[in-house]
């Protein structure tokens, strides 16, 4: 089997594995060091020299940073003989995490010259795809693979080969591409409105950090409270837990007789606790029922249901009870770091706070407002009429972020729209310009309008006209005379047409053959046919019969072309045999026009 245009190669063909796919939700990123004055293992040492900066930058701009699922890493790594980092983060639904890993490693390439960066979703170059509007049409998917770098803190792209049909005509290897860099580092393409595509939504970092966490008050049990106060990251998979939850799951929550939780429903205590935004509102958002275990277990206390922030706080415990539950989560670092957390608890290594110690921990309560959305301006903005409200306030329909990004896309695509609309008007134009050549097919005299009317009297059949014509192509006198100026003049709606007679001189063999065939052509066709049958004569004298006009028309000539009066013996009837001669004038008019084309 051929291999792929993708240049996967089958077995037989070199198999290397199958294409690898990123998942959907994830990001990956790797780093390189090209330096060729460097040996391997020098290399391996400057990149740990990274891999602790990174450390070092993760720290410094992301204390107290919740991600939504999978956290910011590079791993040491070596293929063919080539050293390089290299981390993957499922950034779930919480495309910002995304975009600060970018950030990150953008920040990272400053600090050192001699790195070059990769980063790829599972769209490829994503990169590109904020910068779509403002790319050169070469720039294409199939063509850009491993051809975007980031180094330096810039964007630089490996350009194509000009003059190789098939070298780098697309994507390129890893290893080619870095052949590449270290042999042409100073001539890859750096566009700034490329560049400025790419990084628009990393403008607002590292601030935009802080801005994508809300803190909202929640009624929890004081076991849990003590969780959440050792890591506040603790919360992710607790939300992710809850907001994927199945039947399975909820197994634990539905046992009446026996109910064996982690953190059962008593002592609660109302703390302030910091969740992702995305998360806060997959929350807030889901419609949950008390849990019939919860039901049992509180018993006659409905005070605790009118308490601040239960519902959330129920929703909460319910997710860390899923999360501890599942078989699938007990090898993860969360799930381990909890269980030594309650272990220490119930060894009595640790206690719990106490109401005293809990009020003197962060008590910062976020507005929700940025969950309000104003559907009104909501259309607005999806229709482009974004301004301010009747009041003079900046109008707004939530989450700033999420409107700043709204109204860039909607301008990309009226762009998009308008850039669209001008190419129809182009083809509209064209066919404009056809169809005005198609009307000019019709050639009509000068000064008359291009109408139906016209048209029809331009296509006027005279049956006299067309007698003499057929006459005068089949070398027949007119009116029975041989002096071919007194040919009658045919006047029609389209001009005039005198002195129909051939201007002589011509090849007279070249002109028999000629009529010879196109008379064939016409009794083919049945144009000539005749109602009456009728014997082959030898006299030159014929006379036509009445033609269905009743004009009558009478012919004197003398055959010498025997051929020609073979022909004409055949078509035309003696005096004493004369009959109705059955013309088809609109197929006899056809093939005239196609005879006078050729």
């Amino acid at each position: 089997m051929a291999g792929s245009s993708d240049n996967f190669k089958w077995f037989g063909e070199g198999f290397d594995g199958f294409p690898r796919i990123l998942p959907d939700d994830c990001v990956q990123y790797t780093v390189y060091m090209i330096d060729p004055n460097l040996s391997n293992l020098e290399i391996r040492a400057q990149l740990r020299k990274v891999q602790a900066a990174a450390a070092a930058l993760c720290k410094e701009l992301l204390k107290d940073f919740i991600w939504q699922r999978d956290d910011f890493s590079l791993d040491l790594k070596q293929e063919d003989r080539v050293s390089f980092l290299q981390g993957r983060t499922n950034f779930g639904d919480s495309v910002e995490d995304e975009w600060l890993i970018v950030y990150l490693l953008r920040e990272l390439s400053k600090q050192f010259s001699q790195i070059w960066i990769r980063v790829i979703d599972s769209d490829g170059e994503f990169l590109l795809v904020e910068a779509a509007d403002v790319l050169p049409k070469w720039i294409t998917p199939e063509v850009m693979k491993n051809r975007v770098w980031i180094n330096h803190g810039k964007l630089l792209i490996i350009p194509k080969e000009s003059g190789k049909d098939n070298a780098n005509a697309g994507g390129l290897a890893v290893a080619d591409a870095l052949a590449l860099i270290q042999k042409r580092g100073t001539t890859l393409l750096h566009v700034p409105a490329i560049e400025s595509g790419a990084y628009y939504r990393m403008r607002k970092y590292p601030a935009q950090i802080q801005d994508s966490l809300h803190r909202g008050l929640i009624t929890i049990p004081r076991k849990l409270a003590y969780i959440l106060h050792q890591k506040a990251a603790y919360i992710s998979p607790a939300v992710d837990a809850f907001y994927l939850r199945d039947p399975i799951a909820l197994r634990p929550l539905r046992n009446l007789e026996s109910p064996k939780l982690l953190f059962p429903p008593e002592d609660f205590v109302s703390v302030s606790t910091k969740f992702t935004k995305i998360g806060f509102a997959q929350l807030k958002g889901q419609d949950f029922e008390t849990p019939r275990a919860w039901t049992a277990l509180i018993g006659n206390a409905p005070s605790v249901f009118s308490q601040t922030g239960y519902q959330m706080g129920m929703k909460v415990t319910c997710g860390f009870e899923m999360l501890m539950s599942d078989p699938q989560s007990v090898d993860k670092k969360p799930t381990r770091e909890i269980n030594l957390l309650l272990e220490d608890l119930d060894a009595g290594e640790d206690t719990l706070p106490s109401d005293q110690d809990i009020s003197k921990w962060e008590s910062k309560v976020d507005d929700e407002s940025w969950l309000d959305v104003n559907f009104d301006e909501f259309e607005r903005e999806l229709s482009g009429k974004s301004n301010e409200n009747r009041r003079g306030k900046p109008a707004g329909f939530g989450d700033k972020t999420a409107q700043e990004n709204l109204r860039r896309m909607v301008a990309m695509f009226e762009k998009f729209r308008d850039e669209d609309d001008d190419e129809v008007q182009d083809a509209e134009h064209l066919d404009d310009m056809d169809s005005d050549d198609s009307s000019d097919s019709l050639d009509l005299p000068t000064g008359v309008e291009d109408n139906d009317e016209n048209k029809e009297k331009a296509l006027d059949f005279d049956e006299e006209r067309f007698t003499s014509m057929m006459k005068e192509m089949m070398g027949l006198p007119i009116t029975g005379t041989t002096d071919r100026s007194q040919a009658p003049t045919v006047t029609g709606e389209s001009g005039s047409m005198s002195n129909a007679e051939d201007d002589g001189g011509g090849d007279v063999k070249e002109i028999r053959k000629v009529m010879s065939e196109m008379e064939a052509e016409l009794r083919d066709v049945g144009a000539l046919a005749l109602e009456a049958p009728h014997n082959n004569k030898t006299s030159g004298k014929q006379t036509l019969p009445s033609l269905p006009s009743g004009n009558r028309v009478t012919t004197t000539t003398t055959l010498k072309d025997s051929r020609l009066q073979e022909v004409l013996h055949d078509q035309i009837p003696s005096d004493d045999e004369a009959g109705d001669l059955n013309i088809d004038f609109e197929r006899a008019q056809e093939l005239l026009n196609q005879f006078k084309v050729v």
